[in-house]
C-alpha cells in the first residue's frame, strides 16, 4: 500500500551538534526529557520515525490506536505523531477519543497520512483535534522542525511549571516561617504577660542595680514595687537614700555591712525589716547576684526583694504555740504533785479547825496559811487555765446579766477613779462557756486596764454577735460567735510586749504586784472553750482585748436549774456510810480519813489497789462505798475498781485524782464519779450522795 511506504530510504540529515552536549548530560537529564507518542501500523515506519527523533525526545511507539489510549494513560507526550490510516481504531477516531479526554486533551497531534490531501479531509483531521499534518513520505528534516517545536514548548511549558512549583513552595513556606514567627511571638508575648501577672501577684521585686552605686539605686524594677513597699519607684529614683533611710535602726548596720561586703563574694542574701509608705515594717529578703561583666558597661547585680512578713509572722506563731505547749505540759505534769500537796496542806488545816479548840490569835495564824494554801491552789488552776487543762462546766450564759455580778466583784477594787462603762445589751447572744471562769477572765482584764490607767479613766466592755468564715486569722471553726471586748484609754503596749503578753510569768508590773498569769488564763480559757483571744494595743491610745466564745444553741439559762440542784443538795438527808479510802499519798490518805469521819463515815484506809482488793475479797459486803486515788504505783485506781466491780458489781465509787483534766484519768467504769484535789468537805459530800 502507498501509505505504508517506509521513510527508511529518505536520507537522514547529519544529527545537530547540540545533541551530543545533551548525551554528555548523562542518564539523569534523559530522566527528565519529554516524550513522542509515535502510531503507526507500519514497523518500518515507526523505526524510521524513531531515528529521526530520538536525539530530540524520549520516542515511544505503539502500532495501534487502542495502544496509543493504554499508554496515553501511562503518562505525558509533547506531541503524537498519529497515523490517519490504521486497522481497528483509525488516527481521526483515536484522536477524538484523546480530545475527549480531559487529561489528554491538550496533547498537540500531528496526522501522518499517505493519502487525502484533498481539502475536504484536511478539514476532517483538523476538526478532531490535529494542530498540522505531515505526509508520507515524510521528509525527515520537516517532521524534525515541526515536532522539536512541540517538543520545545512542552520542555518550556514543564520547566515554567516547574519554577512555578517552585515559586508556589517557597512562597508557602515563607508564609508558613511568617505564621511560625507570628505564633511564636504571640507565644511569647502570652508567655511574658503570663510572667508579668504572676510576677506582680506575688510578693516580690526583681531589680538590677550597679555594683558600686552609692547609695543604693537600682537601675531597673519588675514587679509590682508599690504593692510591696507603698512607694512608686519614681519615689525612689526622686530619692536615692529612701531605701537607707527607712531600715529599721536594728537591722542597719547589719544590712549595709551584708552591702558593702557582696562586691567581693559575688552574692548577697540578707533578711530586714523596712519600713514602708504606710509607716509599717514589714520583714524582706534581699537576695542578688553579680552578673558576669560583658566589657560594655559597669557590673551589676540582679537581685530579688521577696516580702517574707507572713512567713515570719507564721514562724513567731509557731514558735509561739511550741513554747505554749511545752510550757502547758509541764504544767499538766505538776499540777497533779501541787494538788496533792495543797490536798494534805488543806485537809490538815481542816481538821485544826474542827477539831482543836482555837483562840483568835491561832484562828488568825489558821486563816493566814489557808489563804496561803488557797492562793497556791489558785495559782495551779491558773495555770492549767493557760494549758487549756481545767475542768470546765460550760453552759448557756447571758451576757446582759455579766455586768451586775463582775461590777460587784470589783467594787473594792476599781477606786474611784475608774469607770467601767457596760454596753452588753440584751440584743448579744448567749455565749457557751464556763460562767465562773468567764467571769474570773473578766475581772483579770478589767484589772489589767485599770493597772493601765494609773490616772483613771474609763473601761468599756462590750458586747457583740459575729460570725467566722470558713478561712479565719484567728483559726476559729466556722459558725456564730459572741465577742466580748475590754478596751481601755492606758500606756498601751509596744509590739515587742504585745507578742509575750500570752506567755505565763511575762509581767510588765513590779515585783509583788503580778504573776504573769492574767492573760495566759484568759487565753487558754477561751481556747479551751472553742473560742479565741485577740490583742491590739498602740502605745500611748490603748489596748482592746476581744474574748470570742462560741454561740449557745439554747438560750436558756442555766443558772436557775444550778441553784435548784444546789438547794436540793442542801436539804438531802445524809446517812452515816462504810467507806474504803485508798491513796498511796500518806498524808492525803490520813486528811481525807479524818474529812470523811467528820462527815459522819466510818473510813477503812489502804495504801494501794492490791490491798483494796484483798479487803474486798475477804468480805464483799462490808463497805457502802469506794474512794481511790487514781495515779498509783502497779495498779491504778481505775483497774482496781475494775477488779472490785468483779468481786462486787454493785460497788458504788468515787475516783479522787490531783489531775485536773478528764483526758489525763485513763480507764474507769463509766457510773465512777471523779473529784479533783483538792477538795473541800463540802465538794465531798456532794460527791458521795451523787453515787450512793
Amino acid at each position: 500500500m502507498v501509505h505504508t511506504r517506509s521513510i527508511a530510504a529518505q536520507a537522514v540529515p547529519p544529527r545537530d551538534p547540540l545533541a551530543s552536549c545533551g548525551e554528555a548530560e548523562g542518564d539523569q537529564a534523559s530522566a527528565e526529557r519529554p516524550r513522542v507518542l509515535v502510531v503507526d501500523d507500519d514497523e518500518r515506519n515507526l523505526l524510521a520515525i524513531r531515528t529521526v527523533l530520538e536525539d530530540l525526545a524520549e520516542v515511544v511507539t505503539v502500532a495501534s490506536g487502542e495502544e496509543a489510549l493504554r499508554q496515553l494513560l501511562k503518562g505525558e507526550f509533547a506531541v503524537i505523531l498519529l497515523d490517519v490510516l490504521m486497522p481497528g481504531i483509525d488516527g481521526y477516531e483515536t484522536a477524538q477519543i484523546i480530545r475527549a479526554r480531559e487529561q489528554t486533551k491538550g496533547i498537540p497531534i500531528v496526522f501522518l497520512s499517505a493519502v487525502n490531501k484533498e481539502a475536504e479531509h484536511l478539514m476532517r483531521g483538523y476538526s478532531m483535534g490535529a494542530v498540522d499534518y505531515v505526509f508520507k513520505p515524510v521528509e525527515p528534516l520537516v517532521l524534525r522542525s515541526k515536532v522539536a517545536v512541540f517538543v520545545e514548548l512542552f520542555a518550556k511549558t514543564r520547566e515554567i511549571e516547574r519554577k512555578a512549583k517552585q515559586e508556589q513552595q517557597l512562597l508557602d513556606d515563607n508564609l508558613r516561617a511568617n505564621a511560625e514567627l507570628l505564633r511564636a511571638e504571640r507565644e511569647l508575648r502570652l508567655a511574658e504577660q503570663r510572667q508579668n501577672a504572676i510576677i506582680r501577684s506575688l510578693p516580690i521585686v526583681l531589680y538590677l542595680e550597679d555594683a558600686d552605686a552609692s547609695p543604693r539605686a537600682p537601675s531597673f524594677v519588675g514587679g509590682d514595687f508599690a504593692a510591696v513597699t507603698g512607694y512608686a519607684f519614681s519615689a525612689v529614683e526622686a530619692d536615692p537614700n529612701l531605701w537607707t533611710d527607712r531600715l529599721h535602726p536594728d537591722d542597719k548596720e547589719r544590712v549595709l555591712s551584708e552591702i558593702a561586703a557582696r562586691r567581693r563574694t559575688g552574692a548577697m542574701a540578707v533578711e530586714y525589716r523596712w519600713r514602708c509608705a504606710d509607716g509599717q515594717y514589714k520583714h524582706f529578703l534581699d537576695q542578688a547576684v553579680l552578673l558576669a561583666e560583658d566589657g560594655q558597661g559597669p557590673a551589676r547585680f540582679a537581685g530579688t526583694l521577696l516580702d517574707v512578713t507572713d512567713r515570719k509572722r507564721l514562724e513567731s506563731d509557731l514558735l509561739q504555740a511550741r513554747k505554749m505547749d511545752a510550757i502547758g505540759k509541764l504544767t499538766g505534769g505538776i499540777a497533779h504533785d501541787f494538788n496533792n500537796l495543797l490536798a494534805a496542806v488543806l485537809g490538815g488545816l481542816g481538821l485544826i479547825e474542827r477539831r482543836l479548840p482555837l483562840n483568835e490569835e491561832h484562828k488568825k495564824l489558821l486563816g493566814m496559811t489557808r489563804h496561803a494554801a488557797e492562793q497556791g491552789s489558785d495559782l495551779v488552776r491558773r495555770l492549767l487555765a493557760f494549758a487549756r487543762k481545767q475542768q470546765l462546766d460550760p453552759g448557756p450564759v447571758d451576757i446582759s446579766r455579766l455586768s451586775a455580778t463582775v461590777t460587784h466583784l470589783l467594787d473594792h477594787m476599781l477606786g474611784g477613779l475608774v469607770q467601767l462603762d457596760w454596753r452588753t445589751g440584751e440584743h448579744v447572744w448567749c455565749a457557751w462557756a464556763d460562767e465562773t471562769q468567764l467571769e474570773l477572765a473578766l475581772m483579770n482584764l478589767i484589772i489589767n486596764a485599770r493597772d493601765a490607767m494609773p490616772d483613771g479613766g474609763t473601761i468599756t466592755i462590750d458586747g457583740a454577735n459575729r460570725t467566722a468564715a470558713e478561712r479565719n486569722e484567728l483559726d476559729l471553726a466556722p459558725g456564730d460567735y459572741v465577742v466580748l471586748t475590754v478596751e481601755d484609754t492606758g500606756c498601751g503596749m509596744s509590739p515587742d510586749i504585745l507578742e509575750r503578753v500570752t506567755e505565763p510569768f511575762f509581767t510588765t508590773k513590779d515585783v509583788g504586784k503580778g504573776t504573769g498569769l492574767g492573760l495566759s488564763m484568759v487565753y487558754g480559757f477561751a481556747r479551751q472553750s472553742g473560742g479565741a483571744l485577740e490583742i491590739s494595743s498602740e502605745e500611748g491610745v490603748g489596748t482592746r482585748v476581744h474574748i470570742w466564745l462560741p454561740r449557745s444553741l439554747s438560750e436558756n439559762d442555766a443558772a436557775e436549774g444550778a441553784d435548784d440542784k444546789a438547794a436540793e443538795d442542801a436539804v438531802r438527808p445524809t446517812r452515816s456510810l462504810r467507806i474504803l479510802l485508798v491513796d498511796d499519798h500518806d498524808v492525803v490518805r490520813d486528811t481525807t480519813a479524818a474529812m470523811l469521819e467528820d462527815l459522819g463515815h466510818r473510813v477503812e484506809a489502804v495504801s494501794g489497789g492490791a490491798e483494796m482488793l484483798s479487803a474486798l475479797n475477804s468480805a464483799p459486803g462490808a463497805y457502802d462505798l469506794v474512794v481511790t486515788d487514781y495515779a498509783m504505783p502497779l495498779l491504778s485506781g481505775g483497774e482496781a475498781l475494775f477488779q472490785a466491780r468483779e468481786i462486787r458489781p454493785d460497788l458504788p465509787a468515787i475516783i479522787i485524782s490531783g489531775y485536773a483534766e478528764a483526758e489525763a484519768i485513763g480507764r474507769k467504769p463509766s457510773d465512777v464519779a471523779v473529784l479533783t484535789k483538792p477538795f473541800r468537805p463540802e465538794d465531798m459530800r456532794a460527791a458521795i450522795e451523787a453515787v450512793s
